[in-house]
């Protein structure tokens, strides 16, 4: 299958070129690798010269097209016509050597799919287990496989608070479990999510969907936004044997409290796209999760040495949730 590879970049270039040496290593690769650069110097553009990689094209936007979905929207506006798959990567991730491979198996085994997302490998620690296994509140166990769980589902399960879907499924209250909670099992999974950053789409599905604009800058929630939007209409897997590294790179991300605010603003706004009229409970459940996640976030202030982060997200987070009294995202 023919394919090409985005990657939206910003004041990133050191990381950027880690990515594509791995890129270069892929046992398959790109028919065309489209760089979409929104920096604000020409780091990225000096660092792409003193380096080849074949099939590659660099598009540095102006202010108009600058910001994740913006620069995706840029970016799947200049694919290939003869492309038939288009991966988005985010530039702070390491390929390992089947990842394309992997990943556009998929497609031939599941004919149906009309995208199909990679599987992040180093930010959870996971351990086989037999099928019979029963976790301790502190622990997520799923097809076989158990890991730590974070001190945030571990009160919500004492709350009865826990989403009732599997992971990469939305519940009515949304809060779920993202697609980072599915096992290094090997298996491809169903799911109504991705990650934006280690997804690919048939490129056909970018003739009646786009990402949404209303997420500007880091566009954080974008991915749930347009993959929620698009499993409506038909079958997401994420590979479980497409694996990759993602090494989350600060340079180019917002402040704690703009993060904080965003979580809620965004989240609110995902959560009426799937669901534009929950039931009372669930909008209790969602608003009670909320405040839950935002003293939680308090909390770390005791727990941890990045006192000030913690708390300025904290305060974003609380905004975000007042603010919400006063204008609803659209």
């Amino acid at each position: 299958m023919r394919f090409t590879l985005i990657i939206c970049t910003y004041m990133r270039p050191q990381p950027l070129l880690k990515l594509l040496h791995s890129v270069k290593e892929q046992t398959v690769y790109p028919d065309e690798i489209l760089i979409v650069d929104g920096s604000i110097d020409n780091a990225t553009e000096q660092m792409l010269a003193q380096h080849s990689f074949n099939h590659l094209k660099y598009f540095l936007v102006s202010k108009e097209d600058r910001g994740l979905t913006k620069q995706r929207n840029f970016g799947i506006a200049q694919v290939d016509a003869a492309s038939e798959v288009v991966c988005f990567l985010d530039d702070d991730t390491l390929l390992e050597p089947h990842y394309f491979e992997a990943l556009l198996h998929t497609y031939q085994l599941h004919p149906e799919a009309l995208g199909v997302g990679g599987y992040i490998t180093n930010e959870v620690i996971w351990e086989k287990v037999s099928e019979d296994y029963k976790p301790t509140v502190y622990e997520f166990f799923y097809d076989g496989w158990k890991k730590k769980d974070g001190s945030r589902f571990v009160l919500r399960k004492r709350l009865g608070l826990d989403t009732d879907r599997p992971p990469g499924f939305l519940p009515e209250f949304s809060h779920g479990r993202s697609v980072s909670f599915l096992p290094p099992s090997g298996k491809i999974y169903p799911v109504e999510q991705l990650m934006g950053g280690v997804s690919s789409f048939r490129k056909s599905v970018f003739e009646s969907f786009q990402f949404s604009t209303y997420f500007e800058g880091y566009g954080l929630y974008e991915d749930a936004d347009f993959t929620l939007r698009l499993s409506k209409t038909g079958k997401l897997f994420v590979n479980t044997g497409a694996r990759l590294g993602h090494y989350h790179d600060q340079s180019g991300r917002p402040n704690k409290f703009t993060y904080g605010k965003m979580s809620v603003r965004n989240g609110w706004y995902v959560w009426r796209v799937k669901y534009p009229n929950p039931s009372f409970k669930a909008q209790l459940k969602w608003n009670t999760i909320t405040l839950v996640l935002a003293f939680i976030r308090f909390s770390n202030i005791f727990t941890t040495h990045k006192r000030q982060e913690a708390f300025t997200e904290f305060l974003g987070r609380l905004a975000g949730w007042f603010s919400l009294f006063i204008k609803k995202p659209r």
